[in-house]
């Protein structure tokens, strides 16, 4: 099994707190964000491992100097989205494939789930997050039927937690779809799109993750989450300590 990181853009929504620094690189406590989710990868046993980098991409190769993982790089981070940094990483995808953003923390315990789920392509959502969710879904027998921002009421499942998992057996129309929307100039989508596309050929699946912890890391809250969670706190400017 593989595992390709997005880890290209800004984070404009927590920018004021980041003095610059890529999101992935915040400290969640004697650690970076980005370097934890390597090691659990590895500790998962999942060591082919592939980032996507844009924004100050140099931090984030400092960091993860001691590390073998492989790089792959997206000039046009600053106007493009998540799908144009999976295309440039398509080389990359085969086999048994984890796509994750690179602003997500996940507990030990959520990504032996991912690893063990058996469903492909499949997008894991987290349940227990409706009022307070950022991308949604709306599933039925774990079918995906509706996605995105703007759905509201009875037609939200839950919160998309920015993670998914491909098979070897769906990989090549995945990249086939993939093609087709850079291809036609489509690059301000989320790569899940192209997923999306693959509706009338493949089921989509959605698995959810309830009891787990997870987050990302858009706003400063989700980030004290991660801390609390980890039993550090913020004292000020960014500044984290270990709670007593």
């Amino acid at each position: 099994m593989r595992a390709l990181i997005l880890a290209a853009g800004r984070g404009t929504r927590i920018s004021r707190y980041l003095n610059g620094k890529p999101k992935c690189t915040v400290d969640i406590g004697g650690i970076t964000l980005i370097e934890n989710t390597v090691i659990q990868l590895k500790k998962a046993g999942i060591t082919d491992i592939a980032i996507c980098l844009g924004y100050k991409q140099q931090d984030i190769k400092s960091i993860l100097k001691e590390h073998d993982v492989k790089y792959y790089y997206n000039p046009f981070f600053d106007i493009s989205n998540s799908i144009a940094s999976t295309w440039f990483a398509k080389d990359f995808i085969q086999d048994d494939i984890i796509i994750m953003n690179g602003d997500v923390f996940l507990e030990e315990q959520l990504l032996q789930d991912i690893i063990k789920e058996s469903m492909s392509p499949v997008l894991f959502c987290d349940v227990t997050r409706k009022e307070e969710a950022d991308y949604k879904f709306y599933f039925e027998d774990n079918l995906l039927i509706k996605y995105g921002k703007e759905l509201e009421g009875e037609d939200v499942s839950g919160e998309y937690i920015g993670v998914a998992k491909i098979s070897k057996d769906n990989v090549d129309l995945f990249k086939e779809s993939l093609d087709k929307l850079i291809n036609s100039q489509n690059h301000g989508l989320w790569w899940e799109n192209a997923l999306y596309c693959l509706s009338d050929k493949m089921n989509i699946y959605v698995k959810s993750i309830e009891d787990r912890f997870w987050a990302e890391v858009d706003y400063i809250e989700d980030y004290e989450r991660i801390l609390a969670f980890r039993d550090y706190k913020v004292i000020y400017n960014m500044k984290i300590e270990q709670k007593e």
